[in-house]
């Protein structure tokens, strides 16, 4: 795919990895759509975006308001006169023992990362089959294949839309619709509070710079890979866990016990 005049809807775009991407995406001459919550840094994304020579429109959203994502398509298509491709990349993350987790984080985590992406997917996916062109990026994460200790639900909320690409992919399997998953391993983004980088620091995880990611979802685009998992041996660890789960869990011990620490 050239993004060459491409019309992209990003959710999450003032987010760590999604202020990198939209510059990115722009940068290959996308005209972006930046999707959030917060008016003022949109509009600042916005304005970087244009004094750089790019197109962006700000697309203002609730994710728990009623009808959010036929409202959200409308708000685009109204902005941007079409759209070509839809990146899901709004996410919550929390680093906590489960049995301390509060029924507003569990919920929080997943309707934003969840129930809003499959809302926003149905909306745009319709549209996409009457236009008989379009294609769908969900950035899920490594979790969504691998179960990590301390992020119980985090893990949940991306296997399951791990699953969703999986199953949609095969739905739309005879249609000109596109899917790309994207698993990224840790992201040294806000999302990361003082105590989980503490931990990934500990049990010496890598945890890559957004630019790194951003470059690998837009690889990814241009290429319309299926799937792309980013960073070793969080890959292989996560292929590994498909088949030999028992093994990984003995490898994951040592993390457990140095989270603990941390929490």
């Amino acid at each position: 795919m050239q993004l060459q005049a491409q019309h992209v809807v990003l959710t999450g775009a003032t987010g760590g990895l999604g202020r990198i991407l939209a510059l990115q995406l722009a940068a290959k001459g996308a005209v972006v759509g930046l999707v959030g919550r917060d008016h003022g840094k949109l509009t600042q994304l916005a304005q970087e975006i244009t004094q750089a020579g790019g197109k962006a429109h700000v697309l203002l959203v609730d994710f728990s308001a009623d009808h959010m994502a036929t409202s959200l398509l409308k708000d685009a298509l109204a902005a941007m006169g079409h759209v070509d491709v839809l990146i899901n990349n709004a996410g919550v993350i929390e680093f906590v023992a489960f049995e301390t987790q509060t029924d507003a984080a569990i919920a929080n985590i997943m309707h934003t990362n969840v129930i809003a992406t499959l809302q926003l997917s149905r909306a745009f996916v319709g549209y996409f089959l009457q236009r008989e062109r379009g294609h769908l990026v969900l950035v899920g994460s490594i979790f969504g294949s691998l179960g990590f200790p301390h992020f119980a639900t985090y893990c949940a909320s991306k296997f399951a839309v791990h699953g969703f690409s999986q199953a949609l992919r095969r739905e739309l399997v005879d249609t000109p619709i596109g899917i790309t998953y994207v698993a990224p391993r840790a992201i040294a983004t806000a999302m990361n509070d003082d105590r989980t980088n503490a931990m990934w620091q500990a049990s010496d995880q890598a945890v890559d710079a957004p630019d790194k990611v951003a470059t690998a979802i837009v690889r990814a685009l241009e290429k319309e890979q299926q799937e792309c998992f980013i960073g070793q041996p969080q890959t292989f660890f996560a292929w590994l866990n498909g088949f030999a789960p028992t093994w990984v869990n003995l490898g994951l011990k040592k993390q457990a016990a140095i989270g603990q620490r941390y929490l």
